[in-house]
């Protein structure tokens, strides 16, 4: 079997060593720079590649037509699109003998679109998964050829549910690569309640005081690291909470208000939230003890 690989992350790169274990023929592989501004804290395909020497490449765009000619020249079985970025045109999923496949972060056709995994945090789902599907030119809407359920647990954050979903990935591609060897693929259509949802942007995490503590919480265990964190102001300043828990408790303080030191926790719409790890824009990242030894908020409030 011969398969082209468009593919980035390491859900990327651990589904591409399952390819190319399973004696997968990858001609080469489309990827992505890595962007200076983002936190690459995961393997990528690219670094597979130079140890396999697969000749790689990172096209800006694939509306060019020496990319859909250079995919169409290998005649390959498979297309794989493993946490690539781009949609890939409709041109080219017309090329594989068998079928183009496309893994997605959530069980579709629940959370179609951007970040996935942020998104079920943000709102307090209790499971997610990932999905192997068949490409349409619609993204995220082709039929199902397999599904892994993942279980998200009210302590987890984006980096520990990251690491759920890439070991749901290998494993998928590894239960589901029989058939695929045999190009048997049965795929079912998507039924029941769709949605999507889009990127996000840092801004995005702007802590809104007058939600509920539980809410507040889920946005910051969402967009923790490795993202770029959620945030307020103190003083001025950009305060990032890193690491929070919500208490259930009754306040009569406004939201946003520093209303104990000792645990440090700050009003909401509904509840308390309890800070631990916090950063002042500029300084280095801390424990909330050192925050309170060295600014005393008691009864400073949060916020814009």
């Amino acid at each position: 079997m011969k398969a082209i690989l468009f593919a980035y992350h390491e859900i990327g790169y651990v589904c591409m060593k399952e390819l190319l274990d399973a004696g997968i023929e990858i001609p080469f592989l489309i990827t992505h720079e890595d962007d200076r501004n983002e936190n690459i804290w995961f393997r990528t395909p690219k670094e597979l590649a130079e140890k396999y020497k697969i000749p790689h490449y990172t096209p800006a765009s694939l509306k060019e037509e020496k990319w859909i000619h250079l995919v169409r020249k290998e005649n390959p079985d498979y297309i794989f699109s493993f946490y690539y970025r781009f949609i890939i045109p409709k041109s080219y999923l017309e090329i594989p003998k068998i079928a183009p496949l496309n893994l997605h972060g959530s069980l579709l056709p629940k959370y179609r679109g951007r970040q996935p995994a942020n998104w079920v945090l943000i709102n307090g789902e209790k499971e997610t998964g990932v999905t192997l599907h068949i490409m349409e030119e619609k993204p995220d809407t082709g039929p199902i050829v397999a599904q892994k359920v993942v279980p998200i647990e009210f302590e987890d954050d984006i980096f520990t549910l990251y690491k759920k979903l890439i070991d749901a990935s290998r494993i998928l591609i590894r239960e589901v690569m029989p058939d695929i060897k045999k190009g048997k693929i049965n795929a079912r259509p998507q039924i029941g309640p769709s949605s999507y949802f889009g990127g996000r942007k840092p801004e995005d995490g702007l802590i809104l005081w007058e939600n509920d503590a539980v809410s507040i919480y889920n946005l910051v265990r969402a967009v923790t690291h490795p993202y770029p964190g959620a945030f307020t102001f103190f003083e001025g300043k950009k305060l990032y909470v890193w690491k929070a828990y919500p208490e259930e408790k009754e306040h009569l303080s406004k939201p946003g208000t520093i209303v104990n030191l000792e645990p440090l926790q700050v009003a909401t719409g509904r509840g308390l939230l309890r800070l631990e790890r916090i950063q002042l824009e500029g300084e280095p990242e801390m424990d909330w003890k050192d925050f309170v030894h060295s600014y005393k908020p008691h009864g400073k409030v949060l916020g814009g």
